[in-house]
């Protein structure tokens, strides 16, 4: 049985189908929706980013533990959020690809485009602490972490102060070339909330640290893309599949220039979704193909 009509397309040469376990939670109210015959929500439009940093030979991903409340929440995932009006509605001092570069990666016009990118970067300073922008286009700000900066940052959660504003405020160029894009995944059609996210990849830019300091998260971690995979199978870190799938994918890469170069590649714009499906002989999984 399958609790899903979407049909998912993965990011990987072959057919072979993946399989997820999936939490009772989730399945109960899969059978609840359809059983009532539930109509699927509209996806809102969203942005998540991958976190990367060196570690010895290796690198790590930033990872966040949703607060219990929040949609998806006990999960770990990559700090990210829906796109917000503001996104797409002030001009920015851009550096980097252009929107309508953004747009032929992304499948989007570029307007559209251009809002799911400053998402991205917005919601990576209001989850994070993180700024991809710099004085000029091809320099970083430094340390974000002062009183100041945080006055700022909380504003821009409170959507008091819009990120361009911030930028301009501060005569910063905003980085876009500091992010790369990597896939594209939409909620299965049971969840009562439901996104069309875009992933990107991006490196911790030198000289600033994630901070904890979004109220979204209840625990944070640094930690190399394998080691997360074994404690998700060992049942000591919760994760959907869109977390899974891109940990497996951006560890495959081998190293950092090897994730970058993988990311000029990848289809980012056709989505993934993926199906709940109830075996009769078996247990519930999520499986992708």
């Amino acid at each position: 049985m399958t609790l899903d009509s979407e049909q998912p397309t993965a990011h990987r040469p072959d057919s072979a189908a993946r399989t997820f376990g999936a939490p009772p939670a989730l399945v109960e109210h899969a059978r609840r929706f359809h059983a009532e015959g539930g109509v699927p929500a509209t996806p809102r439009v969203a942005a998540t980013v991958l976190l990367l940093r060196p570690a010895g030979t290796d690198f790590e991903v930033y990872l966040i533990r949703r607060v219990a409340a929040m949609a998806f929440g006990g999960m770990y995932a990559f700090p990210g959020g829906g796109v917000d009006p503001s996104d797409s509605q002030v001009h920015l001092d851009w550096s980097g690809p252009s929107p309508a570069h953004w747009g032929d990666r992304l499948g989007l016009a570029a307007g559209p485009a251009q809002a799911v990118v400053c998402a991205a970067a917005r919601e990576v300073f209001e989850e994070a602490g993180v700024l991809l922008a710099g004085p000029a286009a091809r320099t970083v700000v430094g340390d974000v972490s002062s009183d100041d900066w945080e006055s700022a940052r909380s504003a821009l959660v409170r959507r008091e102060l819009r990120f361009a504003d911030l930028l301009a405020g501060r005569d910063l160029t905003f980085r876009s070339d500091l992010l790369r894009p990597w896939s594209r995944w939409i909620t299965p059609e049971f969840e009562p909330r439901r996104f069309d996210t875009y992933f990107f990849v991006a490196l911790l830019p030198e000289g600033q640290r994630t901070r904890d300091v979004s109220g979204e998260a209840d625990h944070t971690m640094w930690v190399r893309p394998a080691d997360a995979l074994a404690r998700a199978a060992a049942g000591e870190l919760a994760m959907l599949p869109p977390t899974l799938v891109t940990l497996t994918e951006v560890a495959a890469a081998g190293d950092l220039a090897g994730v970058l170069a993988a990311a000029d590649t990848r289809d980012a714009a056709t989505p993934v979704t993926p199906r709940l499906e109830l075996p009769a002989d078996g247990e519930p999984r999520f499986v992708l193909r």
